[in-house]
């Protein structure tokens, strides 16, 4: 780990400014978008449009970086997100918006390429720490985000994209000038098709990896119904005010935060990666179930410690139970996969949550449990395979 400190500090400026995008973004992009005369039905289409290109282009993009190397394929997604914020901040119309997010969908590379240099400089088990950095990172980003939003929306709805553009030209000449490239088998793998959707399909039926990726599939797409569900839930049946929920969205950050600095690396030194990934697949199941029945402001915050510190685990050690799973040649290959089944997942999720949700709106966290459930069935019998079958 100290050894490759210096690609860990890349790495981590790299994931800061992802989730630094997302958090800023999230909260102002209803309203930015409504200055440009975007009506509700279009505004949905304008958030979606990000996850869709992301689907596309994160096997693309890994599949060349195994073929052409990290370090390009990185400091071309890191290009393609800075310009795509400077779009939306000085966008002329409407149009450029969606250019903006699908430009920024079609690069948004940079994180599976993260992880598959976190796979290339750190073996074995070692790399659930390498992968909680860069997690504690994103729960950084997540917390400084909207803050950054709040703090500047009001003097210019603009001024919080250009801040967005400008850490990402930084992290672009941090990794150009600081980052070496990590791939030792750059011209190893065959060259196939860029996007193979019959392939991708095929992936779930991969004995080695097709069950992580299935649970990455539904732990997406549960977290869909949850964040469509979540904030009319904490609004209505809660009564909690916009300043509330943006309140708990922070703790959710600083929760994960604290956990994967502190609790991801013990709980799987200790436990071991398979039985933790399998231990909080089953809290988050709980927590999910605990949502369904709350009707108080104690039974959410209890609740949502509980999913914030067993999905921040699970968001680790799924991609370190995946690169274990994966030989050294195709990690970038299968982060991208991977990542195409996260959005898939975020795309069908609110959709999926919004039809529940017309019966009971907490009817979308009873479904979400119902989908973590079978997570946790399926990552137990990984961990009974493995054990059974030891390397």
């Amino acid at each position: 780990m100290i050894k490759n400190n210096k690609r860990l500090i890349v790495i981590a400026a790299v994931t800061l400014v992802g989730a630094l995008g997302y958090g800023i973004v999230i909260p102002i992009l209803y309203p930015y978008s409504v200055k440009y005369g975007l009506s509700d039905f279009e505004n949905g289409i304008l958030f979606s449009v990000f996850s869709i290109c992301q689907f596309i282009s994160t096997p693309v993009i890994g599949m060349l970086s195994d073929r052409y190397g990290r370090r390009p394929l990185l400091i071309i997604s890191l290009i393609g997100t800075a310009v795509s914020f400077f779009i939306m901040a000085f966008a002329p119309s409407a149009l450029f918006l969606f250019l903006a997010r699908a430009l920024d969908g079609l690069t948004a590379g940079n994180f599976p390429v993260a992880q598959a240099v976190i796979s290339d400089s750190i073996e074995g088990q070692d790399r659930a720490k390498g992968f909680g950095i860069i997690g504690a990172c994103f729960g950084i980003g997540f917390i400084a985000g909207p803050a950054i939003s709040a703090l500047t929306v009001g003097i210019s709805m603009s001024l919080p994209f250009i801040i967005a553009g400008i850490i990402s030209v930084i992290a672009v000449i941090l990794a150009f000038t600081l980052l070496d490239e990590t791939n030792p088998h750059i011209g190893q793998v065959e060259h196939k098709k860029l996007f193979d959707f019959k392939k991708l399909g095929k992936t779930l039926f991969d004995k080695r990896v097709g069950s992580t990726l299935l649970i990455t599939f539904l732990w997406a797409f549960a977290f869909g119904m949850f964040i469509f569900a979540f904030q009319p839930f904490s609004l209505k049946i809660i009564g909690l005010t916009s300043k509330g929920v943006s309140l708990v969205f922070v703790m959710f950050g600083a929760i994960g935060l604290v956990s994967q600095l502190f609790l991801v690396p013990r709980v799987s030194k200790k436990l071991g990666v398979l039985t933790a990934f399998t231990l909080a697949l089953f809290t988050l199941t709980a927590s999910f179930t605990l949502l369904f029945f709350v009707k108080t402001l104690t039974g959410l915050i209890i609740a949502s410690i509980i999913m914030g510190l067993s999905n921040s685990i699970i968001q680790t050690l799924s991609s370190t139970v995946l690169s274990l799973e994966t030989e050294p040649q195709r990690q970038g290959e299968i982060m991208g996969v991977n990542f195409s089944y996260m959005s898939l997942g975020q795309i069908v999720g609110p959709l999926a949550g919004g039809a529940v949700a017309l019966l009971a709106i907490n009817y979308a966290f009873l479904a979400g449990a119902v989908l973590i459930l079978i997570c946790f069935l399926i990552s137990r019998k990984i961990r009974l395979t493995a054990e059974n079958n030891p390397k």
